[in-house]
């Protein structure tokens, strides 16, 4: 009797030992694209009001984590089934996310709609407010979608090989840092001014050290802010763009001589701008037989 329980005890050991190893594998594998995940979801969480940055991040964290409850046993259950199809479900993740990356560059171009909104803001009651709120949510959540199936795959693919078990088991840790480790950091950004707020008044001494950084948080907050912009947009085009390369052997042949991130880029920013150039068509003329 104790001779088994010792043996299932080593057993145990022995399987925790070769889920870390091959968690490690698995989240070097996903570095990139929890990277990636990082920068567009801070560019994503931001531009609330300060009262709502942590109310809306824990939002789009929940969501995240139904994303992950959903994601995980689809694509398991898909890996075993039917594993010529994962490839198709990136292709098309990749699809939306080359076109909110083009939609983002076209919206930086042509940029009087955005700037109209911004005047009309002032103008917004508090439902249109929580209700522009909520659709930011949404579009969040969803980005989150396609790129936690792109991080799910990837680490499904680093341990394919491996008993059932340890593929739930490495795969959902994988899953679980994409959201507690990336959302975290992302909290931490978005509150980058309390912090600094607290530093500065932590002491009466003025130019103390504590004073320094924190006057360095509160005006280095604008910048970050701006620049997540720009990193979030320029990851959705290189994941997307990594997703094509990887998945469409014409595109690989095309651009393999190219470096790999201008070959990603490339292919990230065409794709979207043909997606986004054949939405807004049809957008454009749905508008014009309802005006009809």
């Amino acid at each position: 009797m104790a001779s088994g329980f010792f043996a299932l005890l080593d057993d145990i050991a022995a399987l925790m030992d070769d889920v870390a190893t091959m968690g490690k594998v698995a989240t070097k594998k996903t570095a990139g694209i929890l990277g990636d995940d990082l920068a567009v979801n801070a560019e994503k969480a931001s531009g609330f009001v300060s009262s709502r940055e942590i109310p809306v991040l824990w939002a789009i964290t929940k969501g995240s984590l139904k994303n992950k409850l959903i994601i995980l046993p689809f694509a398991f259950v898909l890996s075993a089934v039917l594993p010529q199809a994962i490839p198709v479900i990136l292709i098309l993740g990749g699809l939306y996310l080359s076109y909110e990356g083009a939609e983002k560059i076209y919206e930086f171009i042509v940029p009087h709609k955005q700037s109209h909104d911004t005047e009309s803001k002032k103008s917004l009651s508090k439902e249109e407010i929580l209700s522009q709120e909520k659709d930011k949510i949404k579009a969040a959540i969803i980005t989150d979608f396609i790129l936690s199936v792109e991080i799910v795959i990837i680490a499904l693919g680093t341990v394919i090989d491996q008993p059932l078990l340890n593929q739930i088991l490495i795969v959902s840790f994988v899953a679980l840092l994409a959201t507690v480790g990336v959302y975290g950091i992302v909290a931490l950004i978005v509150r980058m001014d309390d912090l600094g707020l607290k530093l500065i008044n932590l002491n009466e001494r003025d130019d103390s050290f504590s004073d320094k950084i924190g006057i360095a948080l509160v005006k280095g907050l604008p910048l970050v802010i701006k620049s997540l912009g720009v990193i979030g947009t320029i990851a959705l085009l290189l994941v997307s763009g990594g997703i094509f390369m990887h998945n469409i052997p014409y595109i690989h042949e095309l651009l393999h001589s190219l470096p790999t991130i201008l070959g990603e880029l490339l292919s990230g920013i065409v794709i979207g701008f043909i997606v986004f150039f054949i939405i807004h068509i049809f957008k454009t003329r749905k508008d014009l037989s309802k005006s009809h």
